[in-house]
């Protein structure tokens, strides 16, 4: 079977999701610790892990015992970290490199990705089907849509409904990269061609007005997007341009604040569910129909820590927090240090469950509104935009963006020299063009350079503020 789907894997990990969605918290502890000895047994294979396991008897107990580990160091030995010798990282920073490959699998068995970078580095993350499997079932089983019928055969049905057949999904990120999300969903509609008018992706650097008669003419059922980009939207639809009427917002990729849900689910008339996922670990977390975020204990381990990096009880929110990946055995993922701030509150949810609630705190960039080529009037620039511009067309990683006036940005690079000059050059004539494809009058980007990006408290850089 190829990387990017086994019908069979798919089964299995969809009777497993189904039977643990409200298991009792003793079974899905068992779940835990047998995938838990499996990953750190896989994890071996990895010069990395192998150095920090050692090569006797294997306990639960050597989790909590490893020290964790950065990106950074990670991706410094790319080759050393993987469990299959044959993925080479320079063969896969060449892959990445080019956005029309995005879904395509990599040696026939493997699904790639790539992070945007936010905490100052790109990675490259690789999963082969068995982990894809479980990433298409948790969204399947409990992140998707409100079921039509609701209870009985037909919610359940909807349950397995894996690819959503029965909508029309419209998904607005940032395209043009091997992003995670994109590469997901690309990949769903590449493996199933009666997706292709069922399911669209549309790309948020377009001209906001294309983008808009692009979602008019789709006319999608459910809308997939960040939280500062259902902002704009609903904007757009207050004012009559942007004229959709999905039953269901899907958000994801920033935090979700409740002024925001309120006004979309005002504006659109329909529920709002948010997740928790990133590059490292596609589905960690799904809320409920009460509002609640509930982590996916059973295939993920989230340990809340201190600045010092020491375990902290229930109800404190974390300084950071240490990730563990239990169905990437490709790539292992133990105790990495993510940078994200949580609370595990400690309260069993209405909805049934007992998968434990959590609060995330993650990036909370702002939206930049500059003059219109419009007398009189504003546009809005999203930040998730603005970053995948700099990154792609700047190829910058590290930066903070400030708007210092009306029409004033200011980009601060922590390099110094001409290699730092070069690049702030590239960033502002990608910035003044982007801006100006968005309708924007045009815009100033001063720069400074050799300053420290300041960091917020989720521990990731503030990269886009007014």
């Amino acid at each position: 079977m190829s990387a990017v789907f086994n019908p069979m894997h798919l089964q299995a990990a969809l009777l497993d999701v189904v039977a643990a969605s409200h298991a009792p918290p003793s079974l899905i502890g068992q779940r835990q610790q047998q995938r838990v000895l499996r990953l750190l047994e896989a994890a071996r294979a990895a010069p990395v892990y192998r150095e920090r396991l050692g090569s006797g008897l294997l306990r639960l107990s050597d989790l909590a015992r490893m020290a964790p580990v950065t990106r950074q160091e990670l991706m410094a030995r790319f080759d050393d970290w993987v469990t299959d010798p044959a993925l080479k990282l320079h063969e896969l920073r060449d892959f990445v490199a080019e956005p029309a490959r995005a879904a395509e699998p990599w040696l026939d068995r493997y699904v790639v990705w790539e992070s945007s970078g936010t905490s100052g580095q790109p990675g490259i993350f690789v999963q082969d089907a068995q982990a894809m499997a479980v990433y298409d079932a948790l969204e399947a089983v409990r992140h998707r849509p409100p079921a039509r019928g609701g209870r009985g055969l037909l919610g359940l049905f909807a349950a397995f409904d894996v690819m959503g057949v029965s909508d029309r999904t419209a998904l607005v990120a940032a395209t043009g990269g091997h992003f995670a999300s994109v590469v997901s969903f690309e990949r769903l509609r590449r493996i199933n061609p009666w997706l292709g008018k069922a399911a669209r992706s549309f790309s948020l650097l377009q001209p906001l007005d294309e983008l808009v008669a692009a979602l008019n003419d789709f006319q999608p059922t459910v809308l997939a997007t960040y939280p500062t980009a259902a902002a704009l939207l609903a904007d757009e639809a207050e004012a009559g341009r942007l004229r959709i009427a999905p039953r269901c917002v899907l958000t994801g990729g920033e935090t979700l604040g409740q002024a925001v849900r309120q006004r979309l689910t005002r504006v659109f008339d329909a529920p709002v569910r948010n997740s928790y996922g990133t590059s490292e670990c596609l589905a960690m977390a799904w809320e409920c129909g009460r509002g609640h975020l509930h982590l996916n204990e059973d295939w993920v381990l989230l340990e809340p820590v201190d600045e010092k990096q020491r375990p902290l009880p229930t109800g404190v929110r974390s300084h950071g927090v240490l990730l563990t990946n239990l169905a990437n055995l490709v790539q292992p993922l133990i105790r990495y240090d993510l940078g994200d701030q949580i609370t595990f509150t400690g309260q069993r949810c209405g909805c049934g469950s007992a998968l434990p609630v959590i609060e995330v705190q993650g990036r909370r960039d702002d939206v930049l509104r500059v003059p219109s080529q419009r007398k009189g009037q504003k546009v809005s620039l999203l930040p998730l935009a603005l970053c995948t511009v700099v990154e792609e067309e700047g190829g910058v990683f590290d930066f903070q963006l400030q708007q210092k006036g009306p029409g004033t940005l200011v980009l601060r690079l922590p390099q110094q020299g001409e290699a730092a000059e070069a690049a702030l050059a590239r960033c502002r004539d990608a910035l003044q063009h982007f801006a100006q494809s968005q309708g924007a009058a045009p815009i100033q980007v001063l720069g400074e350079l050799g300053c420290k990006v300041p960091r917020g408290r989720s521990g990731k850089a503030c990269r886009v503020v007014r």
